[in-house]
């Protein structure tokens, strides 16, 4: 049997060796792609490098999971295939794997039977596991000749097509003539380091006009096919630049922070015009959602503020905080304190969100006093903004304007408001103590309330003229001494009283007219509309008063609250108002200075001024005026070429500001130029181009004055004429 056994053991490791090697030219056919894609663009083309070691690597782990499966293979997994392989096993090779003593009689026979038709069933040299191999190996030619077709390509073949096309500049001033013999740039690179307040890394620019952030440094590196005499860079018609010679190429580092023009000029022959704008740092923004501009903390309400604002840079902010400014005290007796606030900003950022709550008490403040703040934030250059001023004033109940005017000298007002409000102090500090309060302690102090509201009820009570109790509040009252009075006849009671009713009438004629003091409702302390806001707070006082008698301070707080409002209410409508006073001059002496004819100090406004003829851009209307000749068949000649580099001067010192817009003017004057230095006719719609922008470039003309013209209507004509008619006669 252990003959048997080895034969097993020998059929699956040759089926591990073959179908591994299967598994490793399949992983070969991979790799010599990537490595031959590596080998070829692993500078030029780093994307094509990155995906062929993704290619590598992913083989590597195929061919490692493709042998861990391999050596799972068991000796049950080839007994089974060869009983489905070989019918002479009858479906009993699993009988060769197990120990013969375990097997009865008839399982011992039967593996007999079949370790003889093991060794006769399967030929020598020959292979158990049918394996497709022809799959494999074809892959594996095609990747090697893929692999040799890459390694044969020119390395720029690749590049060119995945990379930006490569800069190149314009030289129109180069005749086609000699444009094979002369210098010729090959390769210009530029680059671009932005500053370190961007954040941002260098990178290549795409093309000759150049849009960089505000003091950035640009790097020209020029490769020529041959030795150039000179090789220099003109910015804006200034004096030209040479360029540094280092490896056979030209480099010239400059750092910006104005637009410019541009143009490079090798061995005398110059390029097209190129702009180089910049693009500034903005300064943060800053926006305040919460609060208000101006907020006003109620009394009662809670003494805090919540600041929501958003704060953003177009690169990166540096540092925010918040500087608040208390002011404590009125008039000359007023302090400030100022403070700086934590928004809680850390770290750099482009955008950063404010939600904070400032607690007031904390910063010291009390009722009437105002809080100032503004936001401010940085940026990581010298960008720097300010919020405007945000105003927070806590309510004071205890500040009055004086009623003099008003309450005929009575000016009981400031004890009043003062009375009030320390009621609902009192109310407020009695429900916070009450569950350390005993119950008859509590009851006490509720209806010592009680008796102070209605204390206060009462004093503004005869600013109405509630002598007694009665009419107070909404149901109003029985005075005391009448319950239980006799009945009295008097007139004007219902009953019959002759003698009374002439004396009735005349009353009711002069009641109108009357001045009473003795009656509640004819009181006059109070304008109507004022009197009726005073009724609307004792109103309010009535209800306060019932709660804190019957011992329920929570349900008496937003009527005293309410009262208070009114009484406040009723301060803001008495103010007082001192009209503005002006300047009286002092009187003429009219006597001695009527008639005499005295001129003396009298002089007559005299102005001189020189007005100067500036003429603005004198070479610029020279060439305006070239270009009339040349639009209507002139001949020019060598000597307008420098007429033309004198106006394109002066069109590129007014284009610094925005070199994007007189750029293409700029370029058509260089091919006009080129176009004389060469004898070539001149480009028509070049002249178009430069003309227009020359004309851009003048001030508008000083308006000259004109006969205005009439249109009159036929009626009109026909009145003149009638007019014109009369005078003749």
């Amino acid at each position: 049997m252990q003959d048997s056994l080895h034969t097993l053991q020998h059929i699956r490791r040759d089926y591990i060796r073959a179908k591994g090697w299967l598994y490793t030219w399949q992983a070969l056919a991979v790799v010599l792609v990537g490595a031959a894609i590596l080998y070829k663009w692993r500078l030029e083309v780093p994307l094509l490098a990155g995906l062929a070691i993704l290619m590598m690597l992913g083989a590597l782990l195929y061919l490692s999971w493709a042998w861990s499966q391999l050596r799972k293979i068991s000796l049950e997994q080839v007994a089974r295939h060869l009983n489905r392989t070989y019918p002479q096993l009858e479906e009993s090779a699993q009988l060769l794997l197990r120990p013969t003593p375990e097997l009865n009689l008839l399982e011992r026979l039967q593996q007999q039977r079949v370790a003889s038709h093991l060794q006769t069933a399967i030929p020598e040299k020959q292979s158990v596991f049918q394996l497709h191999k022809k799959p494999t190996y074809t892959a594996l030619g095609i990747a090697v000749l893929i692999a040799a077709g890459i390694t044969a390509l020119p390395a720029d073949s690749v590049a060119d097509a995945t990379s930006a096309p490569p800069l190149q500049l314009d030289f129109p001033d180069t005749p086609a003539a000699v444009a094979d013999t002369a210098v010729t740039i090959q390769k210009i690179e530029i680059t671009i380091t932005p500053p370190a307040y961007t954040g941002r890394k260098t990178y290549q620019a795409e093309q000759p006009n150049l849009r960089v952030e505000q003091g950035a440094r640009v790097t020209w590196r020029i490769a020529t096919n041959r030795p150039a005499r000179t090789m220099q860079l003109i910015l804006n018609e200034g004096k030209p630049i040479s360029l540094s010679t280092q490896n056979g190429s030209y480099t010239l580092s400059q750092t910006f922070t104005e637009p410019a023009l541009y143009h490079i000029a090798v061995n005398g022959q110059k390029s097209a015009y190129y702009t180089l704008e910049i693009i500034p740092d903005e300064a943060p923004t800053i926006q305040i959602t919460k609060p208000e501009q101006y907020t006003e903390i109620l009394f009662g309400d809670p003494q805090r503020v919540t600041i929501r604002a958003e704060l953003s840079d177009d690169y990166a902010l540096r540092d925010a905080n918040m500087i608040a400014t208390v002011a404590k005290g009125t008039g000359e007796a007023v302090k400030f304190r100022e403070e700086k606030i934590n928004i809680g900003f850390s770290g750099q950022r482009r955008n950063f969100s404010v939600n904070k709550t400032i607690d007031l008490q904390k910063l010291g403040m009390s009722y009437g006093d105002e809080l100032y703040f503004y936001v401010q934030a940085w940026d990581n250059h010298r960008g720097y903004t300010r919020s405007e001023t945000y105003f927070v004033q806590i309510e004071d109940t205890t500040i009055v304007e004086s009623m003099d005017d008003l309450t005929m000298g009575v000016n009981p007002v400031p004890e009043y408001f003062r009375s009030q409000r320390q009621i609902i102090i009192d109310t407020e500090k009695l429900i916070k103590e009450q569950k350390s309060l005993s119950r008859a302690v509590f009851e006490e102090r509720g209806n010592n309330l009680g008796v102070d509201q209605k204390l206060l009820r009462l004093r503004y009570g005869k600013f109405l003229g509630e002598e007694f109790e009665s009419g107070i509040g909404t149901g109003g009252g029985i005075p005391e001494g009448e319950e239980g009075h006799e009945e009295e006849h008097f007139a004007g009671d219902g009953h019959d009283h002759p003698e009374f009713e002439d004396q009735t009438s005349v009353e009711a004629l002069l009641d109108p007219y009357l001045h009473k003091h003795d009656q509640e409702e004819a009181a006059t302390f109070f304008e109507p509309a004022v009197k009726a806001k005073l009724k609307g707070a004792l109103a309010q006082m009535w209800e306060a008063e019932l709660r804190l008698r019957t011992h329920r301070p929570k349900e008496a707080l937003p009527y005293e609250y309410k009262a208070l409002r009114m009484l406040k209410e009723v301060q803001q409508s008495t103010r007082a108002y001192a009209a503005k006073t002006g300047f009286d001059p002092p009187p003429l002496k009219e006597p001695e200075k009527r008639l005499t004819g005295d001129l003396s100090k009298i002089k007559a406004p005299t102005e001189r001024r020189t007005i100067e003829a500036e003429t603005k851009l004198p070479h610029t209307r020279e060439a305006l005026q070239w270009l009339e000749r040349q639009k209507q068949g002139g001949r020019y000649k060598q000597q307008d070429v420098a007429l033309l580099e004198r106006a394109g001067r002066e069109l590129a010192q007014e284009a610094l500001s925005k070199p994007g817009r007189y750029l293409r003017a700029m370029q058509d004057l260089r091919t006009l130029i080129a176009d004389i230095n060469t004898n070539r006719a001149l480009c028509k719609n070049c002249l178009m181009t430069v003309e227009r922008a020359w004309h851009e470039l003048l001030p508008p003309a000083a308006p000259s004055p004109q006969k205005q013209g009439t249109t009159r209507s036929k009626l009109a004509k026909g009145y003149f004429k009638q007019l014109s008619g009369n005078s003749n006669q």
